[in-house]
């Protein structure tokens, strides 16, 4: 019988210590600088959305408010599928006033991810879409996070909330110039963009996104950002993902991939770094994309 009362008493304190834990950690969550904590948290009203995956990080906002005087909010993360960029997307035009416009990089159906997904939950007390496309996907990862409030943040969100606790995250990307090894072995790599088990359904996901968005009179820009000079022509299935993305959308796909041919302006094959970047926002500031602050 003492047994059974020590057990019961034990099982009290790991529940008690559980809940405590997890209030403790979603506070530092709610409280950081991460994008996502700013979008449930009634922080990121912005006039330019920004949509996309690593790749979308390259729409460089320290930049681009520079030159539009417009403010932005990035929605990307490496890695992010178009039906977790759905959710997010969806949320926050529920959220916040429309922007005048969203910019999506295409690129953003080239894989599922339901890795990432599950590390959203630290935002599912925040979002039913959310709570939904989690319970819906990995079943057991979301009961998990009923179970134990701890569990919700051992996961690469929360440790990203946690290094952007009292600072923005808007300079989030690459500062490095590609290496002259890596340079020298381009031909030697490639990439797909086409998941082919889930290609149709993301490309879906990304037709609805941009349905909501129209809905609510937001200029929705389609694009495909730059590609390191010479890796263009090695990313499979790119123009197949374009044709599949304009018939699903019945938007042009303003397409980039080859726009920049310094080698300078790139960290690696896939993205532009910080220089490369604002030539990246020049070119979109040129053909309309992004309007100057003096055109305004």
């Amino acid at each position: 019988m003492k047994n059974v009362s020590a057990y019961l008493v034990l099982l009290v304190i790991v529940f008690a210590g559980d809940r405590l834990g997890g209030l403790v950690l979603q506070k530092k969550v709610d409280g950081s600088g991460l994008r996502y904590s700013r979008l449930y948290g009634a922080r990121a009203e912005a006039d330019i959305l920004l949509v996309g995956n690593s790749r979308g990080l390259t729409f460089y906002q320290p930049y681009i408010e520079q030159v539009t005087g417009k403010t932005s909010f990035n929605l990307s993360y490496n890695g992010m599928p178009a039906d977790l960029a759905k959710v997010l997307v969806e949320d926050y035009l529920d959220r916040y006033p429309a922007p005048e416009k969203m910019l999506i990089d295409i690129t953003c159906c080239d894989r599922a991810n339901d890795e990432l997904i599950a590390a959203f939950l630290p935002y599912v007390s925040k979002s039913t879409r959310l709570d939904s496309l989690i319970y819906n996907k990995l079943p057991n990862i979301w009961r998990g996070g009923k179970v134990s409030e701890l569990f919700r943040f051992n996961n690469e969100i929360f440790q990203r909330a946690i290094y952007y606790s009292g600072k923005p995250d808007t300079d989030w990307l690459l500062d490095r110039v590609i290496s002259a090894q890596l340079i020298a072995g381009v031909q030697q790599h490639d990439y797909d963009v086409l998941d082919k088990k889930k290609h149709e359904y993301l490309v879906e996901q990304l037709r609805e996104l941009t349905t909501y968005a129209q809905a609510r009179n937001i200029g929705v820009e389609l694009i495909i950002g730059p590609y390191f000079p010479g890796f263009a022509g090695q990313v499979k299935n790119l123009d197949l993902l374009k044709t599949n993305v304009m018939q699903a959308t019945g938007l042009p796909v303003r397409d980039y991939r080859n726009a920049l041919g310094d080698p300078a302006d790139f960290g690696d094959f896939m993205h532009p770094n910080k220089k490369g970047a604002r030539a990246y926002i020049d070119l979109l500031v040129r053909d309309g994309v992004l309007a100057t602050a003096v055109s305004n």
